[in-house]
């Protein structure tokens, strides 16, 4: 997914900083796309740049100004194109699997404590995401958003759910196996 759209769908709701951008990514999105501040701020000035978004300086008294961005009639088409637009679905990127690749050279006790902290962060997921709809940040989107769109966030927030139960009990079912010592065995794919 191209975060240049992500934000053009959040500026599509109504317009936010940069800050307000990562706080809703890391209370909505984050389950399956995650975006650090500083490429938040250097995508915004790339769409207001590509005439995608516009930035309003928003003056404030006590603390520096704000750089609120709001979508342009070119931003909707551009993000109407991308919505629309066939995409292959790509294998996500994680990089607990890779470590777990390279994983043969470590201790029995090296590799179970690695796997039980990718389930702890697991477990930790899972929580939230299930305490998304009841807690604050969760029932301001749903009263928020029109009916429609907040139908198709719960949809995502149920993919995360439904994965995150899925790598969790892998990960457990892993941690059994390595514990029988079947790593040990010769096994070919």
């Amino acid at each position: 997914m191209s975060l240049d759209h992500a934000i053009l769908g959040f500026l599509n709701y109504e317009p936010m900083s940069g800050y307000d951008l990562k706080a809703v990514f890391d209370a909505s999105v984050k389950h399956f796309w995650s975006a650090e501040q500083s490429q938040i701020y250097r995508t915004l000035s790339r769409l207001a740049e590509q005439d995608f978004a516009e930035v309003e300086i928003v003056r404030q008294e006590d603390r520096p100004d704000r750089k609120v961005y709001h979508i342009t009639d070119s931003g909707r088409k551009e993000l109407h194109r991308w919505l629309v637009e066939d995409r292959e679905l790509k294998s996500e990127r994680h990089a607990g699997l890779v470590q777990l690749f390279f994983a043969g050279g470590l201790s029995d006790e090296d590799i179970i404590t690695m796997l039980r902290r990718f389930a702890e962060h697991r477990r930790e997921m899972l929580d939230r995401m299930r305490k998304f709809p009841d807690d604050e940040q969760g029932k301001r989107y749903t009263e928020q958003a029109p009916m429609n769109d907040s139908y198709f966030w719960w949809l995502t927030l149920e993919y995360g759910i439904h994965m995150g139960e899925a790598s969790l009990e892998w990960v457990e079912n892993v941690i059994a196996r390595i514990e029988r010592g079947e790593h040990k065995e010769k096994h070919g794919c």
